[in-house]
């Protein structure tokens, strides 16, 4: 039998890491295309829990969504993307142009080289719909009224296709393939 002074401290925490390791399981949650939250086919109505599950969601390598907690580790249904931007917020003008963006949880981001603007084909022959990195991982869609209020503001950029500026870079509200 080995004692507990037999074991090294590197043991130890190799040993308390195993048995700490959430078990990963499905969780019966669904993040709709228009950022609504479901569990058990149940909308999730109060804003604070949701926010509470963004704030532990992660996506994995293989593009699968999960909540991860210090004690269980459960994945998630997600339509399209976790998030969806719902407002936006203006500051100067041209080049010198910085746009925020807000989530429908609460985050705030400003359109920059770490939070990219791309348009992207979803499939099924859509026009190309904006994406906005929003987190390591994990991005939100622009909602239409947002994308329009972009558009609105939009110039000829370098390429020749028409989009905004923010923090000194030019974003295309077009796709490459327009």
């Amino acid at each position: 039998m080995t004692s507990s002074t037999d074991i090294s401290a590197g043991d130890q925490t190799t040993a308390l890491r195993e048995v700490t390791r959430p078990t990963p399981q499905d969780f019966d949650i669904r993040i709709a295309a228009d950022g609504s939250w479901y569990h058990e086919g149940g909308l999730i109505g109060r804003p604070a829990l949701v926010k509470l599950f963004a704030s532990v969601l992660r996506r994995e390598a293989d593009g699968s969504y999960w909540l991860v907690t210090p004690v269980e580790r459960g994945r998630i249904t997600v339509d399209d993307v976790p998030f969806v931007m719902v407002s936006a917020s203006f500051d100067g003008i041209g080049e010198a142009q910085v746009i925020t963006l807000s989530s429908n949880v609460g985050d705030e981001i400003t359109l920059s080289d770490a939070h990219e603007l791309v348009m992207r084909q979803t499939g099924g022959g859509e026009e190309a719909k904006p994406y906005v990195s929003v987190r390591p991982g994990l991005e939100g869609r622009l909602a239409r009224p947002v994308y329009y209020e972009l558009a609105q503001r939009s110039t000829p950029g370098p390429d020749g296709r028409f989009g905004v500026w923010s923090a000194g870079r030019f974003f295309a509200l077009e796709s490459d393939l327009a």
